[in-house]
């Protein structure tokens, strides 16, 4: 998966997680602002209106009149007991529990917001398209007779940069030999006369250049010497250069699968007998 699809994934998971954790917050969860009565609060007042009487509230002309009456002196204001309501704090524990639900149900929301978006953003990566036709997968390099033009061309070599890798004739009279120490995924191009070596040198890593006067592969950053068709000759890598498989299309295109090595031969290994053919590009051989 490239990484466009990387950070778009990353984007819309964070942008799931952001609208739950808004949608979380913005709820009430039964927890009052600043200023509001509290249940018992407001159950105690309605005990206090329920205990002065039960007579249903008097109209405004009523009221009224009964101002008039007692500003005349004809009637006397009714005393009442305007004492207030003694203080009783308010129960801890009810505070707490409205605190511990909130913060409860907020978590198990993000949780659970950021579990789905996880795994949306996971089904997403695994139905997004892989990338085709870079390194790492199937790379169409050419038609197999331009290719081998291009070999002829380039004194025995031809390089494929966007599969990172060497094309060189294998000679079809060593096949048998090679049947017995090759791979059949390497076999099967090898039988079509070409074999694809990886650029990358088995000993740390170093792209390897062709030699054209020794008709070689000699790594420049140790002295590791592989023949044309990557058996090592010479230096401290621990084997032959890797390899990758090749496909044939009906159609008479050749394509490197990159996303399979095959590892090179062993130390030893000789198939084709090709010694040195001229000087050396970095140094002599210790074969």
């Amino acid at each position: 998966m490239s990484a466009t699809a990387v950070i778009l994934i990353a984007v819309v998971a964070l942008v799931v997680l952001a609208g739950a954790a808004f949608a979380t917050l913005a709820r009430r969860n039964d927890v009052r602002g600043a200023g509001a009565l509290s249940d018992e609060t407001l159950a105690r007042d309605r005990s206090a209106r329920k205990a002065a009487g039960s007579v249903s509230a008097s109209s405004g002309a009523a009221v009224e009149a009964e101002a008039a009456a007692v500003r005349a002196g004809t009637a006397l204001a009714p005393v009442t007991d305007l004492a207030p309501e003694p203080w009783v704090p308010a129960d801890p524990d009810a505070i707490g529990v409205s605190r511990r639900q909130f913060f409860n149900r907020a978590t198990v929301s993000l949780m659970s917001a950021g579990i789905g978006a996880f795994a949306a953003a996971s089904f997403v990566g695994f139905l997004w398209p892989s990338k085709t036709g870079g390194f790492g997968g199937k790379v169409p390099i050419g038609r197999y007779d331009d290719i081998v033009s291009g070999i002829r061309q380039g004194q025995g070599f031809f390089y494929a940069p966007e599969a990172r890798a060497w094309i060189t004739e294998y000679p079809v009279d060593a096949i048998a030999k090679a049947e017995g120490v090759y791979k059949e995924s390497v076999l099967a191009g090898m039988r079509r006369g070409l074999i694809a070596s990886y650029q990358k040198c088995p000993h740390l890593g170093c792209r390897v250049p062709q030699c054209a006067s020794s008709q070689w592969f000699e790594c420049g950053c140790h002295g590791s010497q592989y023949n044309r068709v990557g058996e090592k000759k010479g230096g401290p890598a621990p084997r032959g250069m890797d390899h990758f498989p090749l496909e044939f299309s009906a159609a008479g295109d050749v394509i490197v699968d990159t996303g399979t090595i095959v590892q090179g031969v062993p130390i030893g290994v000789n198939t084709t007998g090709q010694e040195a053919e001229g000087p050396h590009c970095v140094g002599a051989s210790d074969h």
